[in-house]
């Protein structure tokens, strides 16, 4: 079989019905890669590093040899690693480039020189069907960076802290409203308390390559729905343009009684450990004030619960309304929309109800 290179546009097609090898360092896949992507690295952090210095430091052909040294003992290996992801790959349905075949395998490094060559030189000697990326993840980057640059139409959902907003997301999506949950790809619920039972965040640059990945998954000429946010997501930012296009966006704002969300916000965290609870509140203690801080952890402390919350959903409503409100022409974007209770299936028939929002 002849290895095929494709630009990242075939790249990603492809990528959908077949596995793809990240054969960078692993410090490389750690710190951001295509989503989906499998892990199957050709060197460790410190043999790449080792390799880089001996071609800046004494020729392309020393460090080829030196690779070649690590290379040769992982062989076996790497294609028992990729036959046995194979098999456990749901078989991959027909797809629009011919030559793809159920054992094709798409490989990329960081330029889409010699790393990706290698692997796939081996992969193609074993019986794979190949597909290496021109340009590697530096291309994906730069698609990724088109993405996150191009304009979109979109809605954003409002509501104060506890309207159970991401859930109204996930009914608009399960009506086939095109929906991409911010807080999902950045593993944060964005207040102070958002990382509770949530993984650790992605960098920055993980979060942006699986964002631009859920743009470009929506239907051409399709209106996006999205929460609306702060800019910064826990450890995480909103891409500056996209972030800009949010502000100026009609925003459909649930309006639910204090009591309703208070009572959604305490059977959603009473459960989590006091520790962790109070630690999230001293770190907004600057913000918060001392003496709510300190009421609110004494309450923590004695269990209730509803009077630690009751401070704290005060306090974000009154942030949360002033970040509403800062908006260019914010009486012409911002629509009302009066919800008795946080009902997820009630408030997004609300919306599909309102012509304006769906």
């Amino acid at each position: 079989m002849a290895i095929t290179k494709l630009k990242i546009e075939e790249f990603l097609s492809l990528s959908k019905q077949h596995p793809v090898l990240d054969v960078r360092s692993p410090g490389e896949y750690l710190h951001a890669h295509i989503p989906g992507a499998h892990s199957l690295p050709l060197f460790t952090d410190e043999e790449r590093k080792q390799v880089g210095t001996a071609y800046k430091q004494q020729s392309r052909e020393t460090a080829i040899k030196l690779g070649l040294d690590y290379f040769g003992p992982k062989m076996r290996t790497m294609v028992e690693d990729v036959e046995s992801l194979s098999k456990k790959l749901p078989s991959a349905p027909a797809t629009a480039t011919a030559t793809a075949t159920a054992n094709s395998i798409l490989v990329h490094c960081w330029r889409g020189g010699m790393r990706s060559a290698g692997v796939a030189w081996l992969l193609d000697l074993y019986g794979f069907k190949v597909y290496t990326l021109i340009g590697g993840y530096k291309a994906y980057r730069q698609w990724t960076l088109t993405q996150l640059s191009k304009p979109y139409d979109l809605k954003i959902l409002g509501g104060y802290t506890g309207s159970g907003k991401t859930f109204v997301l996930h009914e608009l999506k399960k009506q086939g409203e095109e929906v991409i949950d911010l807080e999902a790809l950045a593993h944060h619920k964005g207040s102070a308390f958002g990382d509770l039972g949530e993984q650790p965040q992605p960098s920055p640059e993980m979060f942006e390559n699986k964002l631009a990945i859920a743009l470009a998954n929506v239907s051409e000429h399709k209106t996006i729905w999205l929460e609306d946010e702060s800019q910064r997501i826990g450890q995480i930012n909103i891409p500056h343009t996209l972030w800009q296009m949010m502000r100026k966006a009609p925003v459909y704002f649930l309006d639910i009684p204090f009591e309703e969300r208070l009572g959604h916000i305490v059977a959603g965290y009473s459960g989590y450990h006091k520790e962790k609870l109070v630690n999230a509140i001293i770190r907004i203690k600057k913000r918060l004030g001392g003496q709510d801080t300190k009421n609110a952890v004494n309450f923590v402390l004695d269990d209730d619960y509803t009077q630690a919350f009751g401070i704290l959903l005060r306090y974000y409503d009154k942030y949360y309304l002033k970040g509403l409100n800062n908006r260019e022409n914010a009486k012409e974007l911002i629509q009302t929309i009066a919800c008795a209770k946080v009902d997820a299936t009630a408030n997004t028939q609300k919306l599909v109800n309102n012509k304006q929002a769906v």
